[in-house]
């Protein structure tokens, strides 16, 4: 709607339309911050019980731990509103995109990157790559010197991402061919558990710790919206059955993949 102009030929915005606006924008927001501070009460609870109760000491910086709280709870509304109005729209309009247009290798080349560059950057991931570098140095798998480290932890945070691609494409796959969800987990766990008596002690924890650092908070809205987006797109799918299960395959691949990593940089 176009705003009238004056003599000038000025456009003038209607005041009263960009209060409506804001007013409904700071209600909604404040909605949602409550919704926040309420999800955040009951982890606040158990931390006072224990601190005060159970190690009976006070709260050191306690003006630092409120405005810390605040914080989390403001960064945790902007981040559920920005869920709502971009990740999930942008990943059900892509899945639709790429279902209309019939172009499989395209779909599954998106879900592949979505799944690689999703992960490759996850700080959880980097951290654990470190630290699964300095584990290696420990047990003797790799030298004890800086360019072993960083050689090691990027090639398992490949190992991981590459895995995750993986498992989205097998996902997808499962998508549009309706295979049952039951027989792909079940088999790839028992992959899993075969690879696990066969891999190096020292990687067994790293991997498996590897399958629930990949699900964060990025990657896992743009991922349920993929799967749900195609499963709405495609006839004959059920989203509540065939749109859900992409998370759990980004969790289970990786597992797999960095035992197969631990066992050839072992072998060495």
């Amino acid at each position: 709607m176009i705003a009238p102009a004056d003599g000038n030929g000025i456009a003038i915005v209607p005041v009263r339309g960009i209060v409506f606006g804001m007013t409904g924008f700071v209600r909604r927001f404040l909605r949602l911050l409550a919704a926040a501070f309420r999800d955040l009460l009951p982890i606040a609870l158990v931390i006072t019980f224990f601190q005060l109760v159970v190690l009976q000491q006070p709260f050191p910086n306690i003006e630092r731990v409120l405005i810390g709280v605040v914080f989390v709870a403001v960064g945790l509304t902007l981040f559920v509103r920005g869920l709502e109005m971009g990740l999930f729209p942008l990943g059900e309009a892509m899945a639709d995109a790429f279902a209309r247009k019939g172009s499989l290798t395209g779909l599954l080349t998106f879900a592949f990157a979505l799944g690689f560059g999703a992960t490759v950057a996850e700080p959880a991931l980097i951290a654990v790559a470190a630290e699964g570098a300095r584990a290696a140095t420990e047990a003797k798998v790799i030298a004890d010197d800086p360019d072993a480290l960083t050689s090691y932890a990027l090639h398992l945070r490949l190992t991981v991402a590459v895995s995750v691609g993986v498992a989205l494409v097998i996902g997808v796959l499962r998508i549009l061919k309706g295979w049952p969800i039951h027989y792909l987990i079940i088999g790839g766990y028992i992959v899993v558990m075969a690879l696990t008596t066969m891999a190096p002690p020292e990687i067994v924890g790293i991997a498996y710790d590897s399958g629930g650092i990949t699900t964060s908070t990025i990657t896992v809205p743009l991922v349920a919206a993929l799967g749900v987006g195609l499963a709405t797109v495609i006839r004959g799918r059920n989203p509540a059955i065939d749109g859900f299960g992409l998370i759990a395959f980004a969790s289970l691949t990786p597992i797999m993949f960095v035992l197969v990593f631990g066992m050839v940089v072992g072998g060495r």
